[in-house]
């Protein structure tokens, strides 16, 4: 496999993880109840892919395999509580 077919084949493993963060972080300045903007929305959506990129990773881990269902709810839950809590304000 040369550089480029890995490039590839990363890329296409990230891209739920990147596709589920910024639509994550678009709707809840669409959803969630105005108030103080605690991050921008490309902050948010980075914390959230990273989340994501780490739900994915453990999947490939857990079942040897990508694509499972069950890594695919993990990432649309960790970045949905990522969001959660980033926009919270973390207010003491």
């Amino acid at each position: 496999m040369g550089p480029l077919d890995l490039l590839n084949q990363l890329l296409n493993f990230l891209a739920p993880a990147l596709f589920v963060a910024v639509v994550t972080s678009m709707a809840a300045r669409i959803f969630m109840r105005k108030g103080r903007a605690t991050l921008t929305w490309w902050s948010q959506a980075a914390i959230n892919f990273v989340v994501g990129a780490i739900a994915l990773l453990l999947g490939l881990w857990y079942f040897g395999n990508d694509g499972k269902m069950a890594t695919y709810t993990a990432l649309v839950l960790g970045c949905a509580t990522s969001q959660w809590l980033t926009g919270r304000g973390w207010r003491h």
